[in-house]
């Protein structure tokens, strides 16, 4: 069979499920906030790009530094991304001649990247091992290494390129931020901070539950640029404060809606997608995909009458190929 035909045979298979009577499908509503999710906010007004979060996450949970490759520099962990020895990293988006904090032209602006513990979360959903797990009381996505058999669907599910394999590994295993709050390190059921809020110096890292990050994220979005705010640092009651400028933000809090919300919130001063934030629909992917392959799959009547379409097609073909091989007899008798 060339492709053509192979093309034409899927195309009956799609018409016989369509004729059997297969609806379309309708993506299951985004799943809600856990009833106590924890969420940090990141301000990228507050950032210096000091780097100190990611210091202290590596202290923390244990990774070791990603060096430059040239030996002679001194040794100074420069992750320039996320990957299996770095969970928590700050960029930083540049235009022009980078002269002004937080403008899109000629300015520049720093971005926190980690997981963003989505509500809805697509790496949860598509694991086939429930290695990926969302925590139904405080929302954190973990991950079970013991359960993980390393099919790294996670991987390609995930919208903000997160969860990171471990080739150098013995066995391979995936990584990411946990919130610090993983097994043998758990600082969260311990009345500790994650790595990351604690050691920042500027309060660009809140941590608390995810109403009052939304809650506190609405404040700074009212208030007027060029006025002085007592900017809260660890958390909303932690009695710590840095005094500074409003700047003008971008009137948006990223993570509230995007992709089914996310438990990390941003804030900035520039377009999100200029920090190298994926521009998601409110839906989830989660939602979407589990509604189709829910509609394909209900009462497993879509696979049955495609595997008939393609079936009726394969015979329709055999009892060609044999017509036209005695077709083809016929006429070499008749020569001879």
């Amino acid at each position: 069979m060339n492709r053509r035909d192979f093309l034409k045979g899927m195309a009956g298979g799609a018409g016989a499920v369509a004729a059997g009577g297969a609806t379309t499908a309708d993506a299951r509503p985004n799943r809600e906030p856990a009833p106590e999710a924890v969420a940090m906010l990141f301000d990228s007004t507050l950032c210096v790009g000091c780097k100190a979060c990611v210091t202290n996450c590596k202290t923390v949970n244990g990774m070791p530094p990603e060096a430059l490759a040239d030996e002679r520099l001194p040794l100074w962990d420069s992750a320039p991304g996320l990957s299996a020895k770095t969970l928590n990293v700050i960029q930083a988006y540049t235009d022009g001649s980078a002269e002004v904090k937080d403008r899109e032209q000629d300015g520049f602006a720093f971005v926190k990247r980690n997981c963003m513990h989505c509500v809805d979360p697509g790496c949860v959903s598509v694991c086939p091992v429930s290695a990926m797990t969302k925590d139904g009381n405080n929302g954190i996505v973990y991950h079970d290494p013991d359960a993980c058999i390393g099919c790294r669907y996670c991987v390609f599910a995930c919208p903000y390129d997160v969860p990171k394999f471990d080739f150098e590994s013995s066995y391979g295993t995936i990584n990411k931020c946990q919130f610090c709050n993983q097994r043998g390190v758990e600082r969260l059921d311990h009345g500790l901070l994650p790595g990351c809020v604690e050691a920042c110096p500027t309060g660009a890292t809140l941590f608390g539950t995810r109403e009052e990050m939304l809650e506190e994220a609405r404040r700074r979005l009212s208030l007027t640029p060029g006025s002085e705010y007592a900017y809260p640092r660890e958390t909303l009651d932690a009695g710590l404060e840095v005094t500074s400028t409003v700047p003008a933000y971008y009137p948006t809090i990223y993570g509230e809606k995007e992709g089914g919300g996310t438990q990390v919130l941003h804030l900035s001063g520039v377009a999100f997608d200029k920090l190298g934030l994926p521009i998601l629909p409110e839906r989830s992917y989660a939602s979407r995909s589990e509604g189709l392959l829910g509609t394909i799959y209900k009462g497993m009547f879509a696979p049955v009458a495609l595997f008939a379409g393609m079936a009726w097609f394969a015979r329709r073909n055999l009892q060609r190929q044999a017509e036209t091989e005695t077709q083809r007899a016929d006429a070499h008798d008749d020569r001879g």
